[in-house]
């Protein structure tokens, strides 16, 4: 059994607007499937025209939100995960709160009195998906919010930490804050590449925190653009994850795993200077509904088994099972309980 507060999440808590687009769709706002980016004005208004389709649905996400929810439903104990970001004093922040306590994560939300929750479009073609959000509330996270005794205690609290990469943009002094507190404390400190605009543009953030990292996940595509941004002139999945792995480190309490994700194709671990491969469990085509969340579902499926400190090849069981249930539904949603032995 996990105990209470063993996992702690620190992100973005987005709102998902998501809807079946057509390929004209993602031309006009300048859009790739299979990315994720921030909102630039030209985006502003695909969110009232996605408000206004037939098919429209409003989920709870946000990369880390996701992660510790998946987690938690995989874990069955109340509480076992918490979490912490920003959302506003609103409609959508409310349906968020509700969303989370339903979920069974204990969330410590910052409320901001003047900034409206953030929203993430969803737009999903052929069962592929392209993320735009707009982090407008999730933006305004603070430092001072995560050093109240109150929410610190979170931190005190828990033995594993997870932050996409995401929340990098965001506050990078919370994210030093809790790594810095994980490797005084031993305790385990993962993150996310989360995607390619973070590999290239928080560069220096990025580096800053990886070396308190004692597992990173990522896809092949961020696993590329981070070669690319460091020089290292290979595009080979196995080798890239490899050199993560054996980035310096903060601390020489835990040894660091690089966790790749290639969509269909195998799992890629680093870890002791060897690399394995793990298949996952293949869908036929006519199952998958969409691909939204699919990466999240991997994480929180495989910090379901870390906490309770199983074999790395339980974590990505756990990991695969939990995201070939996310892709055959709309979303980040999952049936009531996992069937996952």
């Amino acid at each position: 059994m996990a105990s209470e507060g063993i996992l702690l999440g620190m992100g973005n808590p987005l709102l998902d607007i998501s809807a079946v687009v057509d390929e004209d769709f993602l031309k006009k706002y300048d859009i790739k499937l299979n990315n994720a980016i921030l909102a630039e004005d030209k985006h502003l208004p695909m969110y009232e025209e996605m408000a206004n389709k037939s098919n429209v649905e409003y989920i709870a996400g946000g990369a880390t939100q996701n992660s510790i929810k998946v987690a938690q439903w995989m874990l069955q104990t109340p509480g076992a995960t918490s979490y912490m970001g920003c959302i506003g004093k609103d409609k959508f922040g409310d349906e968020m709160k509700k969303n989370s306590k339903l979920a069974g994560v204990n969330v410590h939300y910052y409320e901001d009195e003047t900034t409206p929750t953030g929203t993430c479009a969803v737009c999903v073609v052929g069962g592929e998906r392209s993320l735009v959000a707009n982090l407008s509330a999730a933006n305004c996270y603070k430092s001072e919010h995560l050093k109240r005794p109150e929410n610190w205690a979170l931190v005190e609290k828990a033995k594993y930490f997870y932050i996409a990469g995401f929340f990098l943009t965001v506050s990078p002094e919370s994210v030093q804050l809790v790594a810095e507190h994980a490797a005084a404390k031993n305790k385990v400190f993962t993150m996310n590449l989360s995607a390619p605009f973070i590999c290239e543009f928080f560069k220096d953030v990025q580096e800053k925190a990886l070396p308190y990292t004692d597992y990173v996940f990522g896809n092949e595509t961020e696993a590329r653009t981070f070669s690319k941004v460091h020089g290292w002139k290979t595009d080979n999945v196995e080798e890239i994850a490899l050199k993560i792995s054996q980035w310096p480190k903060a601390s020489g309490t835990h040894k660091r795993i690089t966790v790749i994700t290639q969509g269909a194709d195998p799992v890629v671990i680093a870890e002791d200077g060897k690399v394995k491969l793990f298949p996952v469990i293949l869908l036929p085509k006519e199952k998958l509904v969409d691909t939204n969340g699919a990466g999240d579902a991997f994480v929180g499926g495989f910090l379901s088994q870390l906490v309770q400190e199983k074999h790395i090849e339980e974590c990505v069981r756990a990991g695969c099972y939990a995201s070939n249930v996310i892709i055959q539904r709309s979303g980040c949603t999952y049936p009531e309980k996992p069937n996952f032995s």
